[in-house]
């Protein structure tokens, strides 16, 4: 079974290591775990993995967030993925800092990369991973805070959530989506 896992974030060097970039973040986690590569190819950075009897297409889109869905539509149709094997790893302003919420599908809860992936797929019914990069900020600096570093605390428990989100990962993917919200959405 073949599986399209997509961490979003934006590319260039302003944007490296910041919040709103924790989906790559994590399938650098996921791919590094496995010493797997990214290679440059049309709309991102794609390494491919398996994981026991399951293969999986790692993307990390260079169109910035805001536009991931042409990557993602791109994408499962040049691997030939159904919308059921799709799982987008998303930051989440409205979850405190490491948390991860596993959906089956649902809103793109005013992210603008899950917006657009709804747009050009025609639907939101795909799996995400939402992980949490809190949202101490003050009224107004949004963009600010999502396109800044995490905070020193935040940076120390940073590879503890991000292995933990990996692990949801591949449960999700050799379990199925149910099995991993059992299991990690309160981990």
């Amino acid at each position: 079974m073949k599986h399209l896992i997509v961490g979003l974030g934006n590319i260039g060097a302003e944007y490296q290591d910041t919040r709103h970039n924790i989906g790559f973040t994590i399938l650098d986690a996921l791919a590094g775990a496995s010493n797997v590569v990214f290679s440059t190819a049309r709309y991102g950075a794609v390494a491919q993995m398996r994981v026991k009897n399951q293969q999986l297409v790692l993307l990390k889109p260079s169109t910035y967030v805001n536009l991931s869905g042409d990557a993602v539509r791109y994408w499962l149709r040049e691997e030939n993925i159904d919308i059921e094997h799709l799982l987008v790893v998303v930051d989440d302003l409205s979850l405190p800092f490491g948390t991860i919420r596993l959906r089956r599908k649902g809103s793109d809860g005013g992210h603008n990369g899950l917006k657009h992936i709804d747009a050009m797929l025609g639907t939101n019914g795909y799996a995400r991973l939402r992980f949490g990069i809190g949202n101490d900020y003050p009224r107004g600096a949004q963009i600010d805070y999502v396109l800044s570093p995490p905070t020193v605390e935040q940076l120390e428990v940073l590879p503890e959530r991000a292995a933990v989100a990996v692990e949801a990962i591949k449960a999700c993917v050799l379990s199925g989506i149910d099995f991993a919200m059992t299991h990690y959405n309160n981990a």
